[in-house]
């Protein structure tokens, strides 16, 4: 079994395809992917790999750009040019113990918030094919939420250097610890997919603090016919960050009020509910996809909606492509917080920091456009480089995705970001 990339990437985006494409890389290379054991029940195992090399250049030096919160390699700020924006590399082992069973476990080296380039699991589960069309899977799974949720991290399955920042930053979990059921049913002429998941994550969201989603629970449907694929996810979680706490904990020294603001905005836990939709159009020269989705964590953390639209033509090895994306806050970003009249003079200036610090947060709530352009040229069989220039506007009040942002930071005033990165498979 085989998949191939180039020069067309896949444009239907299921999870059985995501895990063919990665359980399968060595093929992809021209070599024999799978070894048999040659024992009657037709063990057979498979290895391969991907990556990307990218590199990155920002204009900004008050804030740093990074594309993925929990992978916090960053430029702008605390360097011009870094390599730890985009660059990854992974390995996957499959075992396939017989007909019905199989074991699948990925291991994905990139930045993380404590221990660098350390390689961490980011697929390990176990599946059981009840039927050629049911089949469950328990363990490290992958979190179906996005077109490009089961393949996010190979970066040569994507047309882009990374997934736009606006809607994939703001769900940067890629995998869980749980169960799902998945189910291919026809209707006409379109294939579906229906995907029934459970599960909890428990992971680092700061170098002292963790994001805790429980009761992860969620259904989404994938729908092809022929040059169309559409993808409709639905999530709800009981989430809970300690990022803050100081400052919440702050906030209850002001009685009712106080206790109130706390309770609002406090991420300890409240659940958070995401609704995604998106649309993939490949009839093989040219291609058009975009997505559109709403995330309300009712904190700090805010109510918004993310956008995208894409498109790209082939021509022989190269790929020419345009993206725009925005982030809109449904909530304000910016709140009166304590009413500190007749206060102290001393509970005034504390009030007051505390009034800035929670509109620091809400300000973090992305208000932001950005487009982008950039071209993909498949060098080789299982190589990829694509070069990519993104013009990033954090909207008035906002300080959009950017993280460390500093005192001189203006919004309004946009950001350019160069990137380069060579993908490839093995």
């Amino acid at each position: 079994m085989t998949v191939n990339f180039a020069p067309k990437y896949p444009a239907s985006v299921t999870a059985t395809a995501a895990m063919l494409m990665l359980s399968c890389c060595a093929a992809l290379a021209g070599e024999p992917a799978t070894i048999a054991s040659g024992d009657q029940d037709g063990l057979r195992w498979t290895l391969g790999g991907f990556g990307t090399l990218g590199v990155a250049r920002s204009n900004g030096d008050q804030a740093d750009f990074t594309a993925n919160y929990l992978s916090p390699g960053a430029v702008g700020y605390a360097r011009q040019w870094s390599a730890t924006v985009d660059s990854r590399a992974g390995v996957q082992a499959g075992l396939r113990l017989n007909g019905d069973w199989s074991v699948v476990v990925q291991l994905v080296s990139e930045r993380t918030l404590r221990n660098g380039y350390a390689p961490a699991v980011e697929w390990a589960y176990v599946q059981y094919r009840a039927t050629p069309d049911l089949s469950l899977r328990a363990g490290r799974i992958t979190l179906p939420l996005f077109l490009a949720g089961d393949y996010r991290k190979a970066g040569y399955a994507l047309p882009w250097v990374r997934p736009p920042v606006e809607l994939y930053g703001a769900i940067p979990l890629s995998s869980s610890d749980g169960a799902d059921l998945s189910y291919r049913w026809q209707s006409g002429a379109a294939n579906h997919m229906t995907q029934f998941f459970y599960g909890r994550t428990d992971i680092p969201a700061a170098p002292d603090a963790r994001a805790r989603a429980h009761g992860l629970t969620g259904v989404s449907h994938t729908a092809t016919a022929g040059a169309l694929t559409l993808r409709a996810s639905v999530l709800r979680a009981d989430l809970s960050v300690d990022i803050a706490r100081p400052l919440f904990d702050g906030l209850r020294q002001f009685d009712r009020q106080g206790d109130a603001l706390a309770d609002q905005y406090e991420l300890d836990p409240k659940q958070a509910y995401v609704a995604t939709l998106g649309f993939n159009y490949d009839p093989g020269r040219w291609f058009a996809m975009g997505e559109i989705a709403r995330m309300n964590a009712h904190s700090y953390m805010g109510d918004k909606t993310a956008a995208y639209l894409s498109a790209g033509y082939r021509y022989r090895d190269l790929t020419p492509y345009l993206i725009y994306a925005v982030s809109r806050p449904n909530v304000p970003n910016r709140v009166a917080g304590l009413d500190l009249a007749g206060q102290p003079a001393q509970r005034r200036a504390a009030g007051a920091q505390l009034n800035g610090g929670l509109n620091q947060l809400l300000a973090a709530i992305a208000r932001q456009n950005t487009a982008s352009a950039g071209v993909r040229w498949d060098l080789h069989a299982g190589y990829a480089l694509k070069l990519q220039y993104d013009r990033i506007l954090p909207q008035p009040g906002s300080t959009g995705t950017f993280i460390n942002v500093q005192p001189g930071f203006l919004a309004g005033q946009p950001v350019s970001l160069f990137s380069a990165a060579v993908d490839f498979v093995f």
